[in-house]
């Protein structure tokens, strides 16, 4: 049975920590074996955490953690409340410099979903996204 393990990483509403949560979150998995999941869940954690730092204004959260049954799950925590825009289908968004964010993590994640959440002492919701660890 896989271990099971749970790590977040409180950041500041800065663009500097998109990278420094991709970084941290490649060493975890790396670190617990999961080499595999790396450039998908960078992807994604990359997507969530851009934003929650980009379309809020305060600070925000990567939670990274690994179930017993071996799924993976990746969160971004964010200070607003409000829910994220449903997800434009990738052929719809083109080219388009933005809007494909969300789209991506449908694209590639085995489930995904928000929800209400308070940290902090703040209001806001938490969008995560799960990958079954093969």
């Amino acid at each position: 049975m896989p271990e099971n393990w749970d790590y977040t990483l409180q950041i500041p509403n800065d663009l500097r920590a998109v990278p420094i949560c991709r970084r941290t979150l490649r060493l975890i998995l790396t670190m617990h074996g999961l080499v595999g999941l790396v450039d998908t869940a960078e992807l994604l954690a990359t997507e969530l955490v851009s934003n929650a730092v980009l379309h809020t204004k305060g600070p925000a959260a990567l939670r990274v953690r690994r179930s017993a049954e071996g799924t993976v799950w990746i969160g971004a925590w964010d200070a607003d409340p409000e829910p994220p825009r449903p997800p434009e289908p990738l052929e719809r968004v083109g080219e388009q410099e933005d809007g494909r964010g969300l789209g991506l993590v449908v694209a590639c994640a085995t489930y995904w979903g928000w929800m209400p959440s308070a940290r902090f002492g703040e209001r806001g919701k938490y969008v995560w996204c799960e990958l079954a660890a093969a």
